[in-house]
């Protein structure tokens, strides 16, 4: 699966965002269906600023049609109605490494 890294390089929200509106349109462009983005889950332990930004920013993404559907990592498993909803889309998700693990600090997303 493609994946964005917004983690590297500790970059501030403005350049996370940056960094994620860039990929998401060259990743599109691959033609690939699925993406992986990994934003990290800050070190407050109580969820991160660019993970925060990064699902407002996909919500924008959903509601402009440039993505289909996206899942924050601690929904990416058979026991969440989000989850459910990508192996519906897109069955071979179900045997990435993630799908399950509740890992804070990725979202998946499905282009359309």
């Amino acid at each position: 699966m493609k994946q964005i890294d917004l983690e590297t390089g500790m970059p501030d929200i403005s350049s996370a965002m940056s960094r994620l509106n860039n990929q998401i349109y060259a990743v599109r462009a691959t033609g690939v269906r699925e993406c992986k983005i990994i934003h990290g889950y800050g070190s407050s332990g109580k969820g991160g600023a660019i993970k925060s930004a990064c699902l407002m920013e996909l919500r924008g993404y959903k509601r402009r049609g440039i993505i289909k559907e996206f899942c924050p990592g601690e929904k990416f498993g058979p026991f969440s109605e989000e989850g459910r909803r990508m192996t519906a889309a897109m069955p071979t998700l179900n045997r990435d490494r993630d799908w399950g693990r509740s890992n804070d600090g990725i979202t998946v997303i499905l282009f359309r």
